[in-house]
């Protein structure tokens, strides 16, 4: 009997279609052995954390309907190293693997797999530190420029605590060179909150 496999396709903007991936995919899957069983398809960019479609291949994964999770690439299926790393635990524990038509696969039952894992585990650790230092160096860098400008530290009036504490991540993306609205999209906030931000960075210690 063949394994089961879901394919998932994601595009980023509204003008790019999910039909290529589907077709290359379902090539893949019968070379591999699948049998397709369920196609999700999905727009939304890489950073988008609200990826609804997504999340349905996850819960047929944790109902034990599929064997496997078919993508083009990596990038297609993970928001970052960390989500990678979780998801594939995850999937890990419904014994469902991740496999990648460009030829890397995550298969935590194997030894490689395993490697694979913990090689993933350590750049996930590294990139949490990364955008913690970042954070940081943003916020002291708002602190100076606030104090050197005369202007009072701390959460302006009227800002909610909830947006304050977004600042170091807007001023830490922004300095990577992420725009506006990609930020706004990533941490869920207006891109005018984003503006307003960057024209009066101040210091939270709820960044840190």
């Amino acid at each position: 009997m063949a394994q089961r496999a879901a394919i998932y396709c994601r595009v980023s903007t509204d003008d790019q279609s999910c039909e290529r991936q589907q077709r290359d995919l379902k090539a893949f899957a019968k070379r591999a052995g699948y049998e397709v069983v369920v196609i999700f398809q999905e727009q939304a960019s890489g950073a988008d954390n609200s990826r609804p479609q997504r999340r349905k291949v996850l819960d047929v994964a944790r109902n034990r309907e599929i064997d496997a999770i078919l993508v083009t690439e990596l990038s297609r299926w993970g928001r970052s190293t960390q989500d990678l790393v979780q998801t594939l635990d995850d999937l890990h524990g419904w014994k469902v693997s991740v496999l990648a038509q460009n030829g890397l696969s995550f298969d935590l039952s194997t030894s490689t797999g395993k490697l694979m894992r913990t090689i993933m585990a350590g750049l996930a650790e590294f990139e949490r530190d990364l955008i913690r230092e970042r954070v940081k160096s943003g916020m002291a860098m708002a602190k100076i420029k606030g104090t050197r400008s005369g202007k009072a530290i701390g959460r302006p009036e009227g800002r909610s605590f909830r947006t304050q504490s977004k600042a170091g991540q807007v001023l830490a993306y922004r300095a990577d060179g992420m725009s506006i609205r990609s930020i706004a999209k990533f941490l869920r906030i207006s891109p005018m909150t984003v503006q307003q931000i960057m024209k009066q960075p101040l210091a939270s210690s709820a960044a840190d």
